[in-house]
């Protein structure tokens, strides 16, 4: 198993593919998640072997006592072996090579966590035909090509980094792993490595394109810039656009389950969008998938009409992991259900409107606010809560937290963050709180979260940022 994009080598790539040659399955691990979430999703999927790197081997004995199922841990940093692990490098050198158990098809590659619902993470099952496939639609777009040097910056625990990682390697070119990401970092390996691709969510493509010094690096060898997992500014892409003047922009929309792209928004339709409104598109079906936007009943709707965006083809995930009924949910009809609403025009462009599922996108990582309120309602000082999602410049959505406080108790917002930190990833904790004496309620005693959030949202698009 594969912890992510800790490793500033070729060890990620070594792993990924060597685990499947010996014919396991990868479970790579957001590295921004607490320990407990760390543990728990070793234990879901009976995970016995984790690579930990110098970054990250701190974590290592907490990880250890909390997982009831981990029994290997392999250091692969540069220092001193710590006590309990195996070496990485020893155990190449006295390692016997193995044949190749031609892992594929249906074969299990990857289960990969996401947020949950029901406040605790599920596990997507991605088979070899799945990120194969997917792959044949990344080298079909033209997002990358043999001759090409591709830059893995973002995470690699994100299926889009493994999107263009895994189809930069089928279409025979090379990979650069970088260390996490920073501006100046990217900056100077597109300059030093001679960078030509490359992937990024929005909050990093700003941060790239808004960085002072930016002008005195060379960037001028990039000639695909993909972006991904939250919508992008206008005044943000047009920015990017003339900061790097000789690359072909992509959007792709997906998610993990669809291995995980399902549109693209290709670089005539960004060249030509502004005019027209495309650059608010999510683009048209690639090359692997049929999309199509369903009402309530699964049935189509005219153009034009919002309704829920569904995926089907060969990209589709296997379901999650010992969860039957959330698969049979998500995947009824044959049809992947993404919980984003949306509607579909004339020529095929999908345009996302709406997040039907309980879910914020927060720096294009996924925060489902069940998981926030079960962390927040366990604090003694809180009687009930809801959490949402609210537009933020630099992050697209940041977490907003509306809590009544019980009789006679009181709370401070440090404190209850503090209170959140401890059991959830730092970034899926709230930004703001907000306390209420009471929360709007309908007439069945659900939280009428469209009202909390209309003070946010008004007067916009959309309403995801």
């Amino acid at each position: 198993m594969c912890p992510g994009d800790s490793n500033y080598d070729k060890k990620d790539l070594e792993f990924y593919y060597g685990t499947w040659w010996g014919g396991g399955a990868v479970n790579p691990i957001n590295i921004r998640c607490s320990s407990a979430e760390i543990a728990y999703s070793l234990d879901d999927c009976a995970t016995r072997i984790l690579l930990v790197d110098d970054q990250f081997k701190h974590l290592a004995d907490e990880i250890r006592c909390r997982s009831k199922m981990l029994r290997t841990l392999v250091y692969a940093g540069d220092g001193v072996t710590p006590e309990g692990m195996l070496n990485y490098e020893q155990l190449l050198a006295h390692a016997d090579p193995v044949p190749d158990t031609y892992r594929a098809g249906t074969d299990l590659a990857a289960v990969m966590y996401t947020g949950g619902t029901t406040g605790f993470p599920k596990g997507v099952m991605l088979s070899h035909s799945n990120l194969a496939t997917n792959s044949l639609a990344v080298i079909a777009a033209g997002i990358t090509h043999a001759e090409g040097r591709a830059l893995l910056i973002a995470p690699l625990f994100h299926a889009a980094v493994g999107a263009l990682m895994h189809g930069h390697v089928m279409a025979g070119g090379t990979c650069v792993i970088a260390p996490l990401f920073t501006p100046v970092a990217m900056l100077r390996a597109i300059q030093q490595h001679r960078i030509t691709h490359l992937l990024l969510v929005p909050t990093m493509i700003q941060l790239a394109t808004d960085y002072p010094q930016a002008d005195e690096y060379d960037v001028s060898t990039l000639r695909v810039l993909t972006y991904g997992g939250s919508v992008i500014s206008e005044a943000v892409l047009g920015r990017a656009m003339k900061r790097f003047p000789n690359a072909d922009f992509y959007q792709a929309y997906g998610m993990t389950e669809l291995s995980p792209c399902a549109t693209y928004l290709e670089p005539r339709d960004h060249r030509e969008g502004g005019k027209c409104g495309l650059l608010r598109s999510a683009g048209r079906a690639s090359l692997a998938t049929e999309v199509r936007v369903v009402d309530e009943c699964d049935v189509e709707v005219p153009q034009g009409t919002v309704g829920e965006v569904v995926v089907r083809g060969a990209t589709v995930m296997l379901g999650y992991w010992n969860k039957a009924d959330e698969t049979a949910t998500a995947l009824r009809g044959g049809w992947m259900h993404t919980g984003d609403g949306g509607y579909m025009d004339e020529n095929g462009y999908l345009y996302i409107v709406d997040r039907m599922k309980d879910m914020i996108i927060s720096g294009g990582e996924n925060v489902y606010s069940a998981e926030v309120e079960n962390s927040l309602a366990l604090h003694p000082a809180v009687a009930v809560c809801a959490v949402i999602g609210i537009p933020s410049d630099q992050w697209g959505e940041t977490v907003h937290a509306v809590v009544v406080l019980k009789p006679g108790a009181s709370a401070t917002t440090d404190e209850l963050s503090a209170h959140c930190r401890t059991q959830i990833a730092g970034f899926k904790c709230p930004t703001s709180i907000e306390f209420r004496d009471a929360l709007p309620m309908t007439g069945a005693g659900k939280v009428q979260k469209t009202e909390l959030r209309k003070p946010f949202w008004g007067g916009r698009f959309r309403a995801v940022n």
